[in-house]
């Protein structure tokens, strides 16, 4: 038994503890920046006098009171895309990395731009990026419209896959070069670290709208080649991200609307529920919205998520069926730990775009994900759990929803909502897709209905 030493400060012993394990918990924890869907629209132009021709990206819809950080019916305009980038200098100026999973060019006919104009935009913000943070490492996926035209990405080898790399080389190691020359994507070790990997994946491949690949069984030989170097992960005992642009499943803002075709929806699936052990994190982007994605084994436990992150252009999808389908601009960062790579929290910033056209371009936290859902981290078990919270929950589920846009469609999310919701981060798998949205509609039928008829049973038991 030891006894403390007479005239020995015990306090001072208890703060050089306090200060060994905090200092022990704060080594553990890193961050990384995740920016996706800047959508850069360099036509945007304040001097129009007519609304509908502020912005080519709006199809003539008109950007009325449009303002320097943009607007709602448009693209990103420079000076947006600027304050984005300059916001994450000032939040998180030394981040392990940044993920940068695409989209760069505006949502305009492919008429309107052309192969040098794209190669030009994503040159530019391949510029901005490096300019402001020139000693931090990009891993960065192609989006849809980082081609031309935009959505056809080839599985060959092309010019404009070569271009790109070469824009990309000071992020790209020898031979990320040639498998992304090959199909636009590459794996590296994270930050250099063995047993840390990092998986770009051109998911753009999968893409219902690409119609250069729906007849192919395995374009570029993007599923076997992950397979392999998954695999030998496995056997390196490594831990692994995945990142990429268009993401399986379903979008939650439109029911039964997939992205992949059903049999490259299915081939991720078995990717993921192959290599769950070594996959720590899969972050993406398209949707413009803030949501996630689960994934399960057959027993039901997770064993993944997807982060669906959300865009930094505000512009409002001309996707039929679609209401209030604009966001408030929003950048992202994660917190992991540094020996398991498990995502511990989620903090996203946003830019509220009415607010700073009026008075100043001020970006602000808009929510930290284990203070709002009340979990001890971001791990797939911990996000089974938001996901019961929204699914049971209607103040949970109305946090969800008013995060879901970065804040911008404030409306009560209703019975149909809350299963568009819940069904798209629940069931990537198609099939189980369509069955929840059968039978989160009947639970709400039943548990709606089922006050009404007992109120109605006592009422005629009373006239009896």
């Amino acid at each position: 038994m030891f006894l403390p030493l007479k005239g020995f400060d015990m306090s001072a012993v208890r703060l050089l503890l306090s200060c060994f394990l905090f200092k022990e918990a704060f080594a553990l924890s890193g961050n990384f920046w995740h920016i996706t869907d800047l959508h850069w629209d360099p036509t945007y132009e304040l001097s129009n006098n007519n609304p509908a021709l502020v912005c080519a990206s709006s199809g003539k819809r008109p950007a009325a009171n449009a303002g320097k950080f943009g607007h709602y019916v448009c693209d990103s305009p420079w000076h947006l895309i600027n304050s984005s980038v300059y916001a994450m200098k000032n939040i998180l100026p030394n981040p392990d990395f940044i993920v940068w999973t695409g989209d760069d060019t505006p949502h305009v006919d492919d008429k309107d731009l052309g192969e040098e104009a794209v190669l030009s935009i994503i040159s530019n913000l391949t510029d901005i990026i490096n300019q402001v943070f020139p000693n931090t490492k990009v891993y960065s996926a192609l989006g849809n419209h980082d081609y031309h035209p935009k959505s056809q990405l080839p599985a060959a080898p092309n010019s404009m896959y070569d271009r790109i790399a070469e824009m990309w080389q000071g992020w790209l190691d020898p031979k990320s070069k040639e498998t992304f020359k090959k199909g636009g994507y590459y794996t590296e070790k994270l930050m250099n670290q063995t047993g840390f990997r990092m998986l770009v994946l051109n998911t753009n491949l999968y893409y219902d709208q690409n119609k250069l690949t729906k007849n192919m069984d395995d374009p570029a030989d993007q599923f076997s080649w992950s397979d392999q170097i998954l695999t030998e992960a496995a056997n390196n005992k490594e831990k692994v991200y995945i990142i990429g642009h268009v993401p399986p499943g379903f979008f939650e803002k439109k029911r039964s609307k997939p992205w992949f075709t059903p049999k490259f929806n299915r081939r991720y699936l078995d990717l993921i529920e192959k290599h769950h052990s070594v996959i720590k994190g899969q972050f993406f982007g398209h949707h413009h919205t803030d949501s996630f994605r689960m994934f399960y084994n057959t027993e039901g436990s997770p064993i993944s998520t997807m982060f669906l992150s959300p865009g930094v252009t505000p512009w409002e999808t001309t996707l039929p069926g679609v209401k209030d389908g604009a966001n408030n601009p929003g950048i992202r960062v994660f917190e992991y730990d540094t020996e398991t790579l498990v995502v511990k929290d989620v903090v996203t910033y946003y830019l509220n775009l009415t607010h700073a056209n009026v008075a100043t371009g001020r970006w602000e936290k808009e929510y930290r994900l284990t203070e709002s859902f009340r979990v001890p981290d971001a791990s797939p078990a911990s996000m089974h759990e938001v996901l019961k919270r929204v699914a049971d929950d209607p103040r949970y589920l109305q946090k969800y929803y008013d995060f879901n846009s970065v804040n911008y469609d404030l409306r009560d999310c209703d019975s149909d909502c809350r299963v568009d919701h819940v069904c798209a981060a629940r069931e990537v798998d198609f099939d189980r897709y369509e069955h929840c949205l059968v039978k989160e509609g009947a639970v709400f039928i039943y548990g709606g209905l089922l006050p009404l008829i007992s109120v109605a049973l006592s009422l005629v038991v009373a006239s009896e």
